[in-house]
This record gives C-alpha cells, sequence and structure tokens, in this order.
C-alpha cells in the first residue's frame, strides 16, 4: 500500500502512497498543493474548487473540511506534530488550523499580495511565507507575529524552501531560481 525510502544515518525518511490511491473523491477541480503528515496517515490538499481538505491517506476518505481563506488557498503543509495544518491564501492571509477539529488557531495578516508557498522551520515555532508582493515573511507562531521581512524582490516570490540542517532560507522569483 505504500513504500517507505529512508536514509537513517541523515535521520530522513519519505512514505509514499501506493499508486491505486485516487484523489478525484476529494476535489472535483485540480489540486494545487498536497501534502502527508509525518505518520502518513492524514492527507492535506487544496484545490482550484477553492476547498482545503484533510484526508485519511489510505483510502481518501474526507476527514475535515477547512473553512476561512477569503479566495483560493494555494498552499498546504503539515506541521511536523501531524495535527495542525499552515495554509496560505490569495486572499493574503497565512492560517494555521487544527486537523482534529478544523479550527482556525491563528491568522497572520502582513501581505499584500497572495501568497504563494509557505515554510515551517524547525518543529513549527516559527514559519515562512512568499507572496505575489515580492517578499517573504518570518512569522513567531507562538506571539502571532511577524518577525521580519525580506523586502521587495521586484518580482513575486514563487517558492521558499527551509535547510534541514542550518535553517537556511531560499526563496524562488521569475528572474532567479533558489540557490543549490
Amino acid at each position: 500500500k505504500s513504500i517507505l525510502v529512508s536514509c537513517p544515518q541523515e535521520n530522513v525518511s519519505t512514505k509514499f502512497l501506493a499508486p491505486y490511491t485516487t484523489f478525484c473523491r476529494i476535489h472535483q477541480k485540480s489540486i494545487t498543493c498536497l501534502d502527508i503528515s509525518s505518520g502518513g496517515g492524514l492527507g492535506v490538499s487544496t484545490s482550484t474548487d477553492g476547498t482545503m481538505k484533510i484526508w485519511q491517506a489510505a483510502n481518501g476518505e474526507i476527514r475535515r473540511l477547512l473553512e476561512g481563506h477569503v479566495y483560493d488557498v494555494n498552499c498546504c503543509r503539515f506541521f511536523p506534530s501531524g495535527l495542525v495544518v499552515l495554509s496560505g491564501g490569495m486572499d493574503a492571509q497565512l492560517k494555521i488550523w487544527s486537523a482534529e477539529d478544523a479550527s482556525c488557531a491563528v491568522t497572520f495578516k502582513g501581505h499584500k499580495g497572495g501568497i504563494l508557498d509557505t515554510a515551517i522551520v524547525d518543529r513549527g515555532r516559527n514559519v515562512l511565507s512568499c507572496s505575489r508582493d515580492g517578499t517573504a515573511r518570518l512569522w513567531d507562531c507562538g506571539k502571532s507575529a511577524c518577525l521580519g521581512v525580506i523586502a521587495d524582490c521586484g518580482s513575486p516570490v514563487n517558492g521558499i524552501a527551509v535547510g534541514a540542517a542550518d535553517n537556511s532560507l531560499n526563496l524562488g522569483t521569475p528572474e532567479k531560481a533558489p540557490s543549490k
């Protein structure tokens, strides 16, 4: 039903779902983002149908509908615990959700354009977002506050990644791909 690929020396593992798992029962339109919880039991996805859903990874059974973004939701990501979800949308809002009861615990506001990608720093004390407004922001989850802004890059920041070993930050814009 799944394949687990791991490298114990690096303390890294990835679980791939069985190929027969289908998502047509979860969303009616194209999936824009998808993530699997660290334990592999749950999935979260967003779609061009304007929905964000949490579902059982084994069979696609929908567990929760997460509602609260005004427009399309572009990105979703589980926190390492697998109990919390981070999402960013075209409404320029970054939200933290409970995967257990679908409640929105925190809404971060500060971007002036749609959020295009997110990243979780370490275990989730801080999160990152990047936006069509040309900025990336670092947020403190506990204080619900913006800790810093990487100023206007001159074009949308489409992607963001955090290095596992040193928490280095990588941004991608149309003019410059993230460094390797």
